[in-house]
């Protein structure tokens, strides 16, 4: 039985219709659906059973690709991480999974392994973003190792964008010298290519090479509302209020008196916090949705609760009535990021285990 009010409502309608927007995009492009994080905090087992027309699944580690193995899932899997111990190679080969080998001790691990089958390998670039893959001056050797021994690999490349969400010149022009760099390195091969992430999908189609791999655009985040992409928010975050009280001119509301109520108020609480997930960082005036109507956020976010302030909402408000947090057409997850200082992704992937998801 569910007693707290907050939960997500997971709609998986709108995550197919997502899927069908991605491959509209890029309809030449096998898919690669990242499903890490739990599903970007949707629920992996969940999501992964909806998106069956996806080419493939992206996880981070060989933890997340076992759960879907042991649920029966024969799909593409990509450990986009790779490994984090050779130990792991026995349970990859077995399991039929495909790697990412971003660095020499990886590829170390993987030359030392011997098996029966061929092992999917997908050589990381790192085409400037820093962080994982191997440089341009070392692919080609790595390159070379490994097809020295091609007889124990299938081979692809693989890199990521670093700032193709952005729209500054600079960004831009960074982006641009990334798919160079991979380009220059990956078009004499015949070795399938990848390096589109969400961004990548909607930005620039020149990115898609042969596979795609759509993260935070598959739940309906991420895009700017301008692009008309008609994606469709999957998770809807909600709860109730559990007490409305006037407070008078010149009184404070929430820990640390961070707001003072101006004129006489009405506040609403509504049963949700930032032990639900709710952003505590999130600052006076994001908007939340009661009864279909927009009203701010007031004062501090605590564990349980936050408060907002009906003053100007004509009609009446009763104890019980819906709190929309985000996932409404009115109110994006991107939205109250933005007023939280933060990303849609930290905000979908932490939403806590106390908050009932409930599909539809």
């Amino acid at each position: 039985m569910r007693y707290r009010p907050a939960c997500a409502y997971i709609d998986l309608n709108a995550l197919q219709h997502n899927l069908r927007v991605i491959k509209s995009k890029a309809p030449e492009a096998k898919i690669l659906a990242v499903v890490k994080a739990n599903g970007y905090g949707h629920g992996i087992n969940r999501v992964v059973r909806h998106l069956s027309q996806a080419d493939g699944f992206g996880v981070a580690s060989l933890d997340e690709a076992m759960v879907l193995r042991q649920q029966g899932f024969l799909h593409r899997i990509l450990l986009l991480e790779g490994l984090f111990s050779e130990a792991e190679l026995p349970l990859v080969a077995q399991n039929r999974l495909d790697i990412v080998v971003h660095s020499l001790y990886q590829l170390e691990w993987l030359l030392d392994f011997h098996c029966d089958c061929k092992l999917n390998v997908w050589i990381k670039i790192d085409s400037g973003m820093h962080r994982l893959g191997f440089s341009k001056e070392e692919f080609p050797q790595v390159l070379e190792q490994l097809e020295a021994v091609s007889d124990r690999y299938r081979l692809f490349t693989i890199s990521h964008f670093s700032c193709a969400d952005e729209d500054t010149l600079e960004a831009q022009e960074f982006t641009h010298k990334q798919l160079e760099t991979f380009y220059d390195l990956t078009d004499p091969l015949s070795y399938p290519k990848s390096i589109a992430n969400s961004a990548g999908i909607i930005y620039y189609p020149q990115s898609h090479f042969d596979w795609v791999r759509p993260g935070i655009m598959l739940y309906g985040a991420g895009a700017d509302p301008q692009d008309n992409l008609q994606l469709k928010p999957v998770m809807r975050l909600e709860s109730k209020l559990q007490a409305l009280r006037w407070v008078k001119a010149g009184e404070p509301v929430g820990y640390g008196n961070c707001w003072t109520a101006s004129r006489k108020s009405l506040i609403g609480v509504v049963a949700i916090g930032y032990g639900d997930g709710y952003p505590r960082h999130a600052r006076n005036g994001t908007p939340v949705l009661i009864n279909n109507r927009r009203v701010p956020l007031v004062g501090r976010v605590s564990m349980d609760m936050i408060t907002v302030d009906l003053t100007d909402i004509e009609g009446e408000f009763n104890i019980g009535d819906t709190a929309v947090l985000w996932g409404d057409e009115q109110l994006s997850v991107d939205e109250v990021a933005e007023y939280s200082g933060t990303i849609g992704y930290e905000l979908l992937c932490g939403i806590t285990k106390r908050v009932t998801k409930i599909e539809r």
